[in-house]
């Protein structure tokens, strides 16, 4: 299947030159003034948990999408500064996945209160997107236990930032108004984040079981 082929390793190693191109003169400027690549781990997680919990509530899904995406950037810039000082550390990658994992939850968070504050409410578009968060959590969940019992679950369709692309770019375009596209972006996301559980399941058993 097309979507067993997908390879999301390429696909980072085609982004993650380009995106570390654009933030290497912010980098320079950053680590000059001292400060640290946690500390700005920490103001991205802040900014995108404070500007998810504002504006989507509020309504402002399309402000809200612009804002939350800056401080996205946070995650890209944490790394680049942390090679270019020398100072990535263990703690410092163990907080910048936790730290995702409260920031990618405040996102649907957001959208949940969102779907259930409106005048009309949508409770079953809110369902939705409380099951893209439940599943968007299984899914680094199983990534990081299987690697705790030393195996591998680099697979799947639905990984952190595809789910971030979609749910932001959804919102986004739903805030220009144009119809549906954040129904359709959500349930779509909850199909692959499912899916994608599900074939982490499958390699680590084909890891664990079948040798």
């Amino acid at each position: 299947m097309l979507f067993m082929a997908y390879d999301r390793t390429a696909m980072l190693s085609i982004l993650r030159p380009a995106v570390t191109r654009v933030m290497t003169p912010l980098g320079r400027t950053l680590a000059r003034l001292g400060i640290s690549p946690d500390a700005i781990t920490l103001v991205g997680t802040l900014g995108v948990v404070a500007s998810a919990l504002f504006f989507f509530p509020r309504g402002q899904l399309f402000l809200g999408t612009v804002v939350i995406t800056v401080f996205v950037f946070a995650d890209a810039l944490d790394g680049v500064l942390a090679r270019m000082t020398g100072k990535g550390s263990v703690w410092g990658a163990f907080l910048d996945s936790t730290l995702d994992r409260l920031a990618d939850a405040s996102v649907f968070s957001g959208l949940i209160l969102y779907f259930v504050l409106k005048d009309d409410p949508e409770i079953i578009l809110a369902g939705v997107a409380l099951f893209c968060l439940v599943a968007g959590a299984l899914v680094s969940y199983a990534k990081a236990r299987a690697e705790g019992l030393g195996m591998t679950a680099n697979v799947g369709i639905a990984e952190r930032t595809e789910r971030l692309v979609v749910a932001l770019v959804a919102a986004g375009l739903s805030g220009l108004g144009v119809p549906y596209i954040l129904a359709i972006g959500l349930w779509l996301l909850a199909a692959a984040s499912a899916f994608t559980v599900v074939q982490r399941m499958v390699h680590v058993y084909r890891q664990a079981v079948v040798r």
